[in-house]
């Protein structure tokens, strides 16, 4: 029996998809609601990565554990929650993995862990984060998570982590890195010159379930296909959707600006601004990752381009959506 947290997001749904297509033995973490939309044959089990029992109970006769459930936010007021939810929640799970001898378990984790904001140099899985590298409490956060899994390693427990890039795919749109997908959809007009990694969400589960069958132990893995600029992938999902591409250049004193009229409007509004000095720096940021680890341990493995994954995420979408 493998167990799945976070099952009901986007790299946890699709996920929980191929598993199943795979004949495996599924149970899922739900919180409030069963997602609709999900195949037949999955164990729904109610828990929180922050209640304790709820979570050893669903840690019962389990095997192996993606443990996908996380909070993903840029937001300085959600710092609390954030830290909790992915540190305090990791430590939980790696705990209940020890405690109910599971014999492997996979993190998500994130680059973000890694430290983003380096000079001239690409980021590899040697690399760690340090107040220097990073530029969001986020980052700060699955780094000290992934200080969980290795203090659990240290104590028997068999884990390996992987670090993806921004994933792509036809999730909800209207949050997480599926939003690119609706601000190019909604002809958002302007870009930045900043350059990230980018993967198809259905590789980095390929990658994930050879990870969590293979021999690989107490390691992670950055899981990226291409480094691109913001703009060229804005303008090819636009380009797909029949929309008008990015046109306006943000510059970094323009952003400045911008997050802190943002951050203004969120005092008066309670709504989560819309920009902050993390993302903006972010998204200034030309970031290059190395993916040479996980393609030396799986040699056979072929990334999907990133223009095949966005033409096939954006018809998924058209059709999702009735466009």
């Amino acid at each position: 029996m493998i167990l799945v947290t976070g099952a009901s997001g986007l790299l946890g749904s699709h996920l929980v998809h191929e598993l199943v297509k795979q004949d495996k033995k599924v149970r899922a973490i739900y919180r409030n609601d069963i997602p609709a939309d999900m195949p037949a044959g999955i164990q729904w089990i109610k828990a929180d990565i922050l209640d304790i029992p709820s979570l050893e109970d669903a840690m019962k006769d389990i095997v192996q554990v993606y443990h996908c459930a996380a909070m993903v936010s840029f937001t300085p007021h959600k710092k609390e929650i954030l830290h909790q939810t992915n540190v305090e929640g990791t430590t939980n799970v790696v705990n209940a993995c020890i405690n109910n001898n599971v014999q492997k378990l996979l993190y998500v984790s994130s680059v973000a862990a890694l430290g983003r904001i380096r000079e001239n140099e690409k980021i590899n899985e040697k690399m760690s984060w340090t107040e220097e590298s990073s530029n969001s409490e986020y980052g700060k956060s699955k780094y000290l998570a992934e200080k969980e899994i290795w203090r659990a390693t240290g104590e028997g427990l068999n884990a390996v982590v992987i670090n993806p890039v921004i994933i792509l795919g036809a999730g909800d749109w209207e949050k997480g890195s599926s939003e690119i997908f609706k601000s190019a959809f909604d002809e958002f007009p302007w870009y930045t010159e900043g350059v990230s990694g980018f993967v198809d969400v259905k590789d980095v589960v390929r990658a994930m379930i050879m990870l969590m069958n293979g021999a690989a132990q107490n390691e992670r893995f950055i899981i990226s296909a291409e480094n691109l600029p913001y703009k060229e992938v804005f303008t090819e999902i636009a380009e797909n959707f029949g929309k008008k591409a990015p046109h306006r250049k943000v510059t970094a004193l323009l952003a400045a600006i911008v997050w802190r009229l943002e951050a203004l409007k969120a005092m008066f509004n309670g709504k989560d601004p819309m920009l902050t000095k993390e993302t903006a720096k972010t998204a200034q940021a030309k970031v290059y990752f190395e993916n040479k680890k996980f393609l030396t341990y799986a040699p056979n493995f072929e990334y999907t381009p990133v223009k095949d994954a966005i033409k096939r995420i954006c018809a998924e979408l058209k059709m999702k959506h009735h466009l």
